[in-house]
């Protein structure tokens, strides 16, 4: 018989199979025809931190998962220095279809326009709902701007922590890509900007694990108490 977390986590990654084939299905928007593949979220169902990233690049595409590019390279390591394995944490986008523009006879990723992001809102909906994350880590403007409104700016208001969907702890950072894009001292103090969101990330998910052991401990307690309590009336 499975554990109460591997019922848990085998009833989550059904219901993500589920919304795969949902997401497989849709042509709501035109990116919905010229995909390859639609590329919805990986990694642990049960995991306390989702990181959301914008949409799908040329390798998602062809490989139908998120940050498996050069700013996935990134990802695993910026993760990484914080103590995550990439397969510890949920990852998804706020699009599961690659956005392009055409020029010359070649495809170019372009950022998600807001028609496109609200017709995919509903399957980051249902993957927050499935995964239940404690803790989202968002990566660059659209996706902070698909949680906190299109008013939302990332120069200001990156490396704060916002009341997200379900509950969870919301914080927006810049993304991989944007980094990989700096040179010199730009690209130095994007790097601390970031690193300091990701150490308060890891504080975070340090102190949701602090709660979670001292409640475990006083259901503990509480249990000891009740069946100390039943020997004493038999």
């Amino acid at each position: 018989m499975m554990s109460d977390s591997g019922e848990l986590r085998t009833k989550r990654a059904a219901d993500l199979a589920l919304l795969r084939a949902d997401v497989e299905a849709c042509r709501r928007c035109a990116i919905g025809y010229t995909r390859t593949n639609a590329v919805c979220g990986v990694g642990d169902p049960c995991s306390p931190l989702m990181v959301v990233g914008e949409g799908p690049g040329e390798r998602e595409d062809l490989q139908a998962e998120p940050f498996v590019g050069r700013a996935g390279e990134l990802l695993t390591k910026m993760l990484g220095a914080i103590g995550l394995a990439r397969h510890d944490v949920f990852i998804t986008n706020t699009i599961k279809s690659r956005a392009i523009q055409e020029e010359n006879g070649k495809r170019y990723n372009r950022a998600p326009s807001p028609l496109e992001m609200e017709n995919c809102r509903e399957y980051l909906n249902r993957e927050l709902a499935i995964v239940a994350p404690q803790v989202i880590l968002a990566l660059g403007s659209p996706a902070g701007k698909s949680f906190l409104g299109r008013a939302f700016s990332i120069t200001r208001q990156r490396g704060i922590w916002y009341a997200g969907p379900n509950g969870a702890a919301l914080m927006v950072t810049f993304h991989p890509a944007y980094i990989l894009r700096q040179t010199g001292g730009n690209m130095t103090a994007v790097k601390r900007l970031v690193w300091a969101d990701l150490l308060a990330v890891r504080q975070k998910l340090d102190e949701i694990a602090r709660t979670r052991a001292a409640e475990a401990d006083a259901l503990g307690v509480q249990a000891a108490g009740y069946e100390a309590l039943e020997l004493d009336l038999r």
